[in-house]
């Protein structure tokens, strides 16, 4: 439990203290994103006012986690475990692809940045290679940090042959990163659904380990490698988020960026896989589910029909072309964030009791 609060403090001061460093450096260099603007009878909710607002600010966050995390274990002098480096190397792995991507928005002043072949390349060689180093590293009791059953709220029957299985990891890892993605699109938003979403990843942790099969080899007990290992990752996570977000919130002084988002995505797909929580995780990053599935409504609808389901999407761009302030459509799908989560977490502790 110390270790878990050293993270969590380690995290929040390198965040919190460490971004107005990275807005310093980025705007005397004038390093800022692009912003679209409404042209050629495209219309794009209004944003001229968050020109040279710096981005990259997801450095701050990814360098917070790695310091609270490996910190953390230095200090307690304990050694990290196989869960816990594989996903530090989830997050840093799509942190790079992220940070090529803001390199060519925010230096070439490309406003659509990597093209999406190429970064869906980088996602999936970045994916692949974590599945396959998540198969291995077995413990004393055999169990590896991810397993190729699906899991729910834990492993199910259904095991999947390796080469389904990189798929499938593929697949998870994809989704998630872009989800966070597309809901990095309002001051705020992805920061703050990202601290809900971590938060309940730190408890799911804890109670692994507390009912682990190794500890505790009881009726319902969690095949979970390194459950608190887990929990400590996700904690400086959510501490970082929190920190960040300090200076994120509207008006935000500094953006994420696609360093940020996708290393965030990394992070709760990491988690999600190695906590055995795969489908659990539609409610456990519910608002980021809703906001993608906004943006495949909106093209399925309009390739099939002719016509867009939304005035844009993603979805909070929708609210925001409605006439919604954008204050209130963060706090607002923050609380949707927060139920959808509720709902995860009670799900997951209903089937511990009925086990």
């Amino acid at each position: 439990m110390i270790t878990i609060v050293l993270s969590a403090m380690i995290s929040l001061a390198v965040a919190l203290f460490g971004t107005p460093l990275l807005i310093r450096l980025l705007s005397r260099r004038n390093l800022a994103q692009s912003i679209r603007e409404s042209a050629d009878g495209i219309v794009y909710p209004e944003h001229s006012g968050k020109k040279g607002t710096p981005s990259m600010g997801g450095l701050a966050i990814v360098v917070a986690v790695v310091l609270g995390y490996l910190g953390s274990h230095l200090i307690r002098w304990t050694p990290p475990t196989a869960s816990g480096l594989l996903a530090l190397y989830l997050m840093v792995g799509l942190s790079l692809v992220g940070f090529a991507d803001d390199y060519l928005k925010v230096f070439k002043s490309r406003s659509s940045g990597v093209r999406a072949r190429t970064k869906l390349l980088g996602q999936a060689a970045v994916a692949l290679s974590f599945a396959a180093l998540a198969t291995r590293f077995p413990d004393d009791a055999g169990l590896t940090p991810a397993s190729q059953a699906i899991s729910t709220v834990r492993d199910t029957p259904w095991v999947l042959p390796l080469g389904l299985f990189l798929l499938w990891i593929w697949f998870i890892v994809t989704a998630i990163t872009n989800g966070v993605n597309l809901t990095d699109g309002l001051d705020g938003l992805a920061a703050g659904a990202a601290v809900l979403t971590f938060g309940a990843f730190t408890l799911l942790g804890l109670f692994q380990q507390g009912q682990s099969c190794l500890t505790d080899p009881i009726t319902g007990c969690y095949q979970v490698r390194d459950p608190l290992d887990l929990a400590i990752f996700a904690v400086a996570c959510a501490a970082a988020c929190f920190g960040f977000l300090w200076w994120n919130t509207s008006p935000a002084r500094i953006f994420m960026g696609d360093t940020g988002s996708l290393a965030l995505g990394g992070g709760m797909a990491a988690l999600a896989i190695m906590s055995r929580t795969e489908m659990l995780f539609l409610l456990l990053g519910g608002l980021f589910v809703v906001i993608t599935l906004s943006v495949i409504a909106q093209v399925g609808s309009f390739k099939l029909t002719g016509r867009r389901v939304l005035r844009m999407a993603p979805l909070h761009h929708h609210f925001e072309l409605a006439g919604w302030q954008e204050i209130t459509i963060v706090v607002r799908f923050w609380l949707i964030q927060g139920l959808s989560i509720s709902l995860g977490l009670s799900i997951f502790y209903a089937e511990w009791v009925r086990g």
